[in-house]
């Protein structure tokens, strides 16, 4: 009991980037993690530094086999969500400092269907919502890898990609994005990169999935939160075809 006690410990500290334990021999606990994704050999060593001596970041979009190898991989092994296949539209962004090395990535997907809170901030209905929801973006994945100590990394970043996700959907996918999503699991965190970073909090979820039609699935109850990327974004996303 004391050595599953240990272990437990060991892997909650590493979970939230306090230590980095050396490759697992047993299975992972991260019960998301998908077996058939490749490991990719990486650079594990503590990077402890202030933010003005890893910079410039460079956020680079995962286009290549190599990254996308690499992407999967990091996210796979260190997301405590881990990865899968994204079905949709979708961007994948990785993040390296001055030196090369990986500092993170980001996941940004399909929109959730229906929130409560995000559909009243916008001023959806229902036939409105359906027309324009690929004009959003959910944040799905954004990972900091358990090594890298570097203070107000997360939410200069997060101010990084906001300027250029819009520009890279609208080449990819010939269609503009104008305002960003996510979920925070208030069971784990707290949101604080988010805030840092001018995200607005505009409610929470019911701790229910989407396929909960008898209101007897319980999940995490999730944080909200909403990034505009224009000012008249309201007056697009509830435009209707043939108005």
């Amino acid at each position: 009991m004391k050595d599953m006690a240990c272990r437990s410990l060991l892997l909650k500290l590493e979970r939230r980037g306090y230590l980095v334990l050396p490759p697992r021999k047993a299975p992972s606990v991260n019960h998301f993690r998908n077996r058939s994704i490749s490991d990719i050999e990486h650079d594990s060593s503590i990077i402890a530094a202030s933010l003005s001596t890893i910079r410039p970041v460079k956020i680079s979009l995962v286009q290549t086999s190599a990254d996308k190898a690499l992407f999967s991989c990091l996210l796979n092994r260190y997301h405590y969500l881990g990865y899968k296949g994204i079905v949709g539209e979708n961007l994948k962004y990785l993040v390296f400092g001055v030196d090369g090395r990986p500092l993170g990535c980001f996941l940004f997907g399909s929109a959730a269907w229906k929130t409560e809170s995000r559909d009243n901030y916008i001023g959806w209905d229902s036939k409105t919502r359906q027309q324009n929801l690929h004009y959003v973006t959910n944040n799905m994945r954004f990972l900091i890898l358990p090594w890298v100590k570097v203070p107000h990394l997360a939410s200069h970043i997060l101010s990084q990609v906001v300027r250029r996700i819009s520009d890279d959907w609208q080449v990819k996918y010939h269609h503009p994005i104008h305002l960003l999503e996510t979920f925070v699991d208030l069971s784990r965190f707290k949101g604080t990169c988010y805030q840092a970073a001018n995200w607005l909090h505009v409610g929470r979820t019911k701790g229910r999935t989407r396929n909960d039609r008898n209101h007897c699935c319980s999940v995490p109850v999730k944080a909200v939160y909403l990034y505009p990327l224009q000012r008249e974004f309201r007056s697009i996303l509830c435009k209707c075809r043939g108005q």
